[in-house]
């Protein structure tokens, strides 16, 4: 079983869902990516998070929006 790529604990950024071993909410990646920042940006900014959790966390919002979609 790999280890998990988010964590909600109350005692960690009051239970906000952040990367795992981090304090850095996941809903900051979305943030930037929606603003005019990319990828790299968020990565510099939050050297806690590795390039390989952020790419699977996007991947695994992906899966989960298109898992129930109709498929035309």
């Amino acid at each position: 079983m790999s280890a998990p790529l988010v964590a909600s604990d109350p005692n960690v950024m009051s239970g906000v869902l952040c990367f795992a071993g981090t304090r850095v909410p996941v809903k900051t990646l979305f943030e930037y990516l929606e603003g005019k920042s990319s990828l790299e940006d968020f990565l510099d900014d939050f050297p806690t998070v590795s390039r390989d959790v952020a790419v699977a966390v996007i991947e695994d919002a992906r899966k989960r929006l298109f898992a129930d979609a109709i498929v035309a």
